[in-house]
């Protein structure tokens, strides 16, 4: 299975990711992950965002890209992957589709963990209220402003994604407000009717002849 995982900072896309890699076994990806292990790596790729990370810059689309394109070639993503923070804007979203046109392959779902932004922000500040009270860690931006800020960009620059992969029919949408628990059984059951609308076509396919 193919999937991205779109929301807002703080619907929990982590939280479930994990989830979804431990019971299908196919690797989570997220885009801090794999342009640090881009940079680590020897490849020419990797040499070209390691010197755009030293210099501080933002790595730019097309080297974001190549890291993802050359990580899900990676024997363990043959099966499947779960992308989490990837694609950003439409512009990734139409190139990352063409370029997994060329290898034959497409996303089987997009799943949108559906927030109110509002409730949202008051249940994370909340939470890292009483995070810190328990002497918890809590992270340096789990506050109202700066959650704000960070909802906000995603507004602007990933929101529109949804609106595209629904006219591309492979957007889902799940309450992310949910228990935790409960949003983990939406996901699976979407996925697993996918599952099954895979195995009817290729079965169909080889009832009538016609290649996959």
């Amino acid at each position: 299975m193919r999937i991205v995982l779109l929301g807002p900072p703080g619907a929990g896309k982590g939280t479930q990711a994990k989830r979804i890699t431990g019971a299908y076994n196919i690797p989570h990806l997220s885009t801090g992950d794999m342009l640090r292990a881009a940079a680590s790596a020897e490849t020419n790729i990797g040499k070209k965002v390691k010197e755009t990370m030293a210099s501080g810059k933002l790595v730019p689309d097309p080297l974001v890209l190549a890291a993802v394109i050359e990580r899900i070639a990676q024997s363990d993503a043959r099966h499947g992957f779960v992308l989490d923070g990837f694609p950003r804007t439409i512009s990734q979203a139409v190139t990352f589709d063409d370029l997994l046109h060329t290898e034959g392959v497409e996303l089987d779902r997009v799943i949108e963990l559906h927030v109110d932004e509002e409730v949202l922000l008051d249940r994370i500040v909340t939470r890292a209220r009483e995070a810190a009270q328990a002497g918890g860690a809590v992270r340096a931006d789990d506050n109202h402003e700066a959650l704000k800020v960070r909802i906000d960009a995603y507004r602007e620059q990933t929101a529109p994604l949804i609106d595209y992969y629904r006219s591309r029919n492979v957007l889902k949408s799940v309450d992310g407000l949910r228990p935790v628990d409960s949003v983990t059984e939406q996901i699976f059951q979407i996925m697993e009717r996918r599952q099954r609308a895979i195995s009817n076509t290729v079965a169909e396919q080889a009832k009538s002849g016609r290649p996959g």
